[in-house]
């Protein structure tokens, strides 16, 4: 059995989800050798109670270790090309979470076009030195991983049809995470934190369409964009108790982007730090001879009702719900549906046997080019021609 070692850079939300994912892989020997953070006693106690064998004081430490095959980077948005650079250039695979990159800046000083920009060069750096190094850049898009975009790419290719509109929505009621209630450090709101992934799995589904009919992908040609900060409604911000979280600093906390491809289709896509009820992940493609619907989260697998929250407070339902009472739908394995263990078994392979992941940091730098000129036309109320960034 082919072996596979790994390093963790990040010991928060992400890097727990992804190590769950790795001790599923099946077929491939994955070997988690080491952690590392830039808080040491948070690596230390993550590697403890995921029993890795090391906790490493920093980066450099980490990638001196030859058993180390590919590094998953869990850090902050503002880390990633920073981490993900300094991994291919010392020989080692990548995987990187959503965003691939962005634009760091403070948007009421930089125009949205120089974002795009900034965002757009970061993204083809990382892609370049991959290739210059033979390595892989995964992109860590779970939805192009989850059991049913999987099973409605098979639908639909099954059809033969043609996908005439996609709807994609991901939503809950706000993000746990500080750094991502700052430009600065999340490089965009809930268009990027939340947008990229329905719109991943729509750029994902009309590339294989593409590829099956007439061997080139279908790319996007347009994007019109609107963005708010529903928050900071005063009617709002004026109710004595809130469901929601708040606190944004700079960036939209609900958005929307209306894409149109170079075949004159259309995907709507919507993301809300704004919606109840737990997250909100769901997608419908209208295609000329079938109608898929997609339902991550939730989903009716499994069905529950308390009449307290008490009831059921101690078992885990599903994420962001915001109370154990009433109905719930809570799913028997969430990661799974979610796609989680499925793209790590394919990043293991790929490393494993030498072959190209079926999400790749070109899907990843995409969807950068989509949202940075939703985030242009948001900003400057006008369709933006995404042409320029998908020639070739």
């Amino acid at each position: 059995m082919q072996r596979v070692g790994v390093g963790i850079v990040g010991s928060g939300f992400a890097a727990t989800l992804h190590i769950d994912a790795w001790r599923r892989v099946a077929g491939v020997e994955v070997d988690v050798v080491s952690v590392t953070s830039s808080h040491a006693a948070h690596a230390d106690t993550f590697a403890n109670r995921h029993h890795i064998p090391r906790a490493d004081p920093d980066l450099d430490t980490l990638l001196a270790d030859p058993a180390i095959d590919i590094v998953d980077c869990c850090v902050p948005n503002y880390l990633h090309a920073t981490v993900a650079l300094r991994c291919l250039e010392a020989g080692r695979h990548v995987v990187v979470e959503k965003p691939l990159t962005g634009a760091f800046v403070d948007p009421a000083a930089v125009p949205a076009s120089a974002m795009l920009e900034q965002a757009l060069s970061a993204a083809d750096d990382l892609v370049r030195v991959a290739a210059e190094q033979g390595r892989l850049l995964c992109y860590a898009e779970n939805w192009v991983y989850a059991p049913s975009v999987e099973k409605a790419r098979r639908l639909l290719a099954a059809s033969g049809g043609t996908i005439l509109r996609i709807r994609g929505e991901e939503s809950h009621s706000g993000t746990h995470s500080e750094p991502n209630k700052r430009w600065e450090t999340a490089g965009g709101g809930a268009l990027l934190g939340k947008g990229s992934h329905p719109l991943g799995a729509a750029l994902h589904l009309k590339r294989e369409e593409g590829m099956a009919r007439e061997r080139r992908p279908i790319s996007p040609r347009s994007v019109v964009a609107e963005v708010a900060s529903l928050t900071k409604v005063p009617s709002f911000a004026a109710e004595p108790e809130k469901f929601l979280r708040t606190g944004y600093h700079d960036v939209e906390d609900w958005g929307a982007l209306l894409v149109t491809f170079d075949d004159g289709t259309v995907a709507e896509i919507t993301a809300g730090d704004t919606t109840l009820g737990g997250v909100r992940n769901t997608m419908t493609v209208f295609a000329s001879n079938v109608v898929v619907e997609m339902n991550l989260n939730p989903n009716t697998a499994v069905r529950a009702y308390a009449p307290s929250p008490d009831v059921l407070a101690g078992e885990y339902l599903s994420e962001k719900l915001e109370t154990h009472g009433g109905w719930s739908f809570p799913s028997p394995d969430e990661d799974w549906m979610q796609g989680y263990p499925q793209e790590m078994q394919d990043f293991a392979e790929c490393v494993a046997h030498g072959r190209s992941p079926r999400s790749d940091g070109g899907l990843g730098r995409d969807v950068l080019a989509v949202i940075y000129s939703g985030y242009v036309s948001a900003r400057e109320g006008r369709r933006v021609d995404l042409s320029p960034w998908f020639a070739g």
